[in-house]
């Protein structure tokens, strides 16, 4: 497997799909066999290794691919480079994102092509069926992140729109306008460029159909959670850094920032009465209280100061039966 990039392409493809990879040997393979079962068969597919430390194992799993996609090896920088190196070389008008766990539906494509050509936006995501170790899977995406109305910059800032970037289609040149991702942004640097687009004017929307299988891979409810919070308040938090908002667009995002620590801390005392820690458990749900008032939390912060280990055992009880 060559480490550099070279294909003659003599007919611009209609789409390039970028898959990032760092780390993902073991779904690689899954993930590229469903973009070459793809009805809609005019692509191009851009894999970067992200300076993964199994590169070895990778390419040879790569090897029966080689025919079909354009390689990149580059050190490790993060997903938000890797991207963004698939983007600088692309050749296609339109964009698709494949993160290297997850996998597309047979009609992924047809279907998402379809919409942008009968609409005219200029990117458009689809729901996802939530698979892998996690007490989510067998849900969907937008049942757990849901999207209503217009796709504006104010309903993404208020998580009235939640954007899944293995389902996202896109034309390139507007990402390009745009900046493409944020390289600085470890965490969220998708969202991140959801916004600047939105706020750029572009015409983002979605559809409601299941059209790909996303892996979530971290173990219990909590944790999925717990990282899903920790992700929303680092971006939320830092975006006003980065985009000039509108009034209007500060007081929703202010908003989003109350509910989204709110539940952070809720899950966070979750976890501390499970694992009997009291006092962490008080001041998590007294700080989701400060966030968000809800007579459940003050419920229980009642009962963690009156009998907590009782609390204990009828929540450790709940969540054995939950989870059976």
């Amino acid at each position: 497997m060559h480490t550099g990039e070279k294909q003659d392409r003599k007919i611009t493809p209609s789409v390039s799909i970028i898959v990032p990879v760092y780390s993902c040997t073991e779904y690689i393979t899954e993930a590229l066999d469903s973009i070459l079962a793809q009805t809609f068969s005019d692509f191009e597919i851009i894999v970067v290794n992200d300076g993964s430390p199994d590169s070895d194992e990778l390419e040879k799993a790569l090897m029966p691919y080689q025919s079909r996609i354009r390689y990149i090896r580059q050190d490790n920088r993060g997903a938000a480079a890797a991207r963004n190196t698939a983007l600088r070389i692309a050749t296609a008008p339109v964009v698709a994102f494949l993160d290297a766990d997850d996998v597309w539906l047979p009609n992924f494509l047809a279907e998402q092509i379809n919409f942008i050509e009968k609409t005219g936006a200029d990117l458009v995501y689809s729901d996802a069926l939530l698979i892998g170790d996690s007490p989510l899977a067998g849900r969907t995406y937008m049942e757990t992140a849901p999207s209503h109305g217009e796709v504006t910059a104010k309903s993404l800032l208020g998580l009235d729109c939640n954007v899944m970037t293995s389902g996202v289609v896109a034309r390139r040149a507007l990402v390009m306008q745009v900046g493409m991702f944020n390289e600085a942004i470890k965490r969220a640097h998708d969202f991140d460029l959801w916004v600047r687009l939105a706020k750029h004017g572009a015409h983002l929307a979605y559809q409601r159909k299941v059209l790909l299988k996303h892996r979530l891979l971290e173990s219990g409810l909590s944790g999925n959670l717990l990282s899903q919070y920790q992700r929303a308040l680092h971006v939320l938090e830092t975006i006003p850094q980065r985009v000039d908002l509108t009034l209007q667009e500060q007081n929703v995002l202010a908003k989003s920032l109350k509910k989204v620590a709110a539940g952070f801390h809720l899950e966070q005392g979750k976890i501390y009465l499970l694992e009997k820690n009291f006092v962490g458990a008080v001041e998590a749900f007294s700080a989701s209280n400060r966030s968000r008032r809800s007579w459940k939390v003050h419920t229980v912060l009642v009962g963690l100061r009156l009998a907590p280990q009782l609390l204990w055992c009828l929540y450790s009880r709940r969540v054995s039966s939950s989870s059976s």
